[in-house]
C-alpha cells in the first residue's frame, strides 16, 4: 500500500518523460490524448523547448501534468494496480489535478481543460513584471508569518514547503524591499523565483473566480481514493470537500508541511513520487523521517518499484 504524490510547477525540465514516450505505447497514447484535448503539441514543447516555452506558465502546467499522468498510467499498465495500490493521493499545487485524475475524481479530459485554463489565467492574472515570488530558506512558516505580521509586510506565504523552506508572494517592489528585513531576522538565503506572477496570494483571486466558473461546469466522480488537499491539509473523502478545497487553492497557501504531518496520522509509510524531478521527495524528507520514498521520473525507475 502506498501514498502517491505529484509535483507542481518548478519541477519541469526539457525532455521529461520522453523516455517513456519512446518505450511504451501506453505513454504515447496518453500524451496524444492530452494533446488532442488541449490542442497543444506538448511533446514538441518538452522536447525542443523553443523560446523557453517550457518555463511559460500557460505551457509549463499542461506539460508537467501530462508528464505526471503519462508516468502514472504507464506505471499502472506495466506493474498493475495491486503493486502500486494507492491508498491516498496528494499533489503540490498544480499536482493536485494529477492527484484527482489518479483517484478518478477527474477525467483526463476535464483535468486537461481545467489546467489549460488555469495556466492561462495564472499567467495573465496581473500585469506582467509587477509581481513575483521568493523562497525564504532556513526558517519555518510560523517564523516567517510572524515577521510578515509584525512588520506589516504586504506579502503572503504562498507555499509552506518544509520547516526550512517557505515561499512568499507579492508585488515585486514588496518582494524586493522585504529581503533586507528578512536578512535582519537571520534569514541567510532569500531567492527570487523565476515565475510570472504572485501565485497562491490575493493577486490570484480574480483568476481563481474565473477558474471556479469552469470548475462548476465539470462533472466530478465520487472519489475512489481520499486526497489530502492543499487548501486545508485534511484527508478529504467527500466530493463536496474535495471540490471546495480545489476551488480555494489558487489564491491561498499550499499547506505542504501540514499535509505531510497529516499523513503521519495514518499507518502508511511508503510514498511514490510520480512526475518530473524529485523535489517533493526532498521536501518530505525534511518534514518527516517516517517514509520510504521512491521517485518515478525515468523509465529505469520502474525497476525500483518492481523489485520492492
Amino acid at each position: 500500500m502506498s501514498v502517491i504524490v505529484f509535483p507542481g510547477q518548478g519541477s519541469q525540465y526539457p525532455a521529461m518523460a520522453m523516455d517513456f514516450n519512446e518505450n511504451f505505447e501506453i505513454s504515447r497514447q496518453i500524451f496524444q490524448e492530452i494533446e488532442d484535448f488541449s490542442k497543444i503539441n506538448i511533446r514538441k514543447i518538452i522536447s525542443e523547448n523553443e523560446n523557453n516555452k517550457l518555463n511559460q506558465t500557460n505551457f509549463t502546467q499542461i506539460s508537467i501534468f501530462s508528464t505526471s499522468i503519462v508516468i502514472y498510467k504507464t506505471l499502472l499498465n506495466e506493474l498493475g494496480q495491486s503493486i502500486i495500490n494507492p491508498q491516498i493521493v496528494i499533489g503540490h499545487s498544480l499536482g493536485e489535478y494529477s492527484a484527482l485524475v489518479a483517484n478518478e475524481t477527474l477525467s483526463i479530459k476535464d483535468a486537461t481543460n481545467l489546467i489549460k485554463k488555469r495556466g492561462f489565467l495564472m499567467n495573465t492574472a496581473i500585469e506582467p513584471n509587477t509581481s513575483g515570488m521568493a523562497a525564504v530558506i532556513g526558517k519555518d512558516a510560523k517564523y516567517i508569518e510572524d515577521i510578515i505580521l509584525n512588520n506589516n509586510l504586504n506579502i503572503a506565504i504562498a507555499n509552506d514547503n518544509s520547516p526550512m523552506q517557505v515561499v512568499v508572494s507579492g508585488l515585486l517592489k514588496d518582494i524586493e524591499s522585504a529581503e533586507s528585513l528578512f536578512r535582519s531576522f537571520g534569514i541567510k538565503r532569500y531567492i527570487k523565483l523565476n515565475v510570472s506572477a504572485a501565485f497562491h496570494s490575493k493577486h490570484m483571486l480574480k483568476a481563481q473566480e474565473l477558474l471556479n466558473n469552469e470548475i462548476d461546469e465539470i462533472s466530478f466522480n465520487i472519489s475512489k481514493i481520499p486526497i489530502i488537499s492543499n487548501f486545508n491539509a485534511k484527508i478529504n473523502y467527500e466530493l463536496k470537500d474535495i471540490i471546495h478545497a480545489l476551488k480555494n487553492q489558487m489564491a491561498n497557501k499550499v499547506k505542504w508541511t501540514e499535509s505531510i504531518k497529516k499523513l503521519e496520522d495514518t499507518d502508511f509509510s511508503k510514498i511514490i513520487e510520480i512526475g518530473p524531478g524529485k523535489v517533493l521527495s526532498g521536501l518530505i524528507n525534511r518534514i518527516s523521517d517516517k517514509y520510504d520514498i521512491n521517485s518515478i521520473d525515468k523509465v529505469d525507475d520502474l525497476k525500483i518499484i518492481a523489485n520492492k
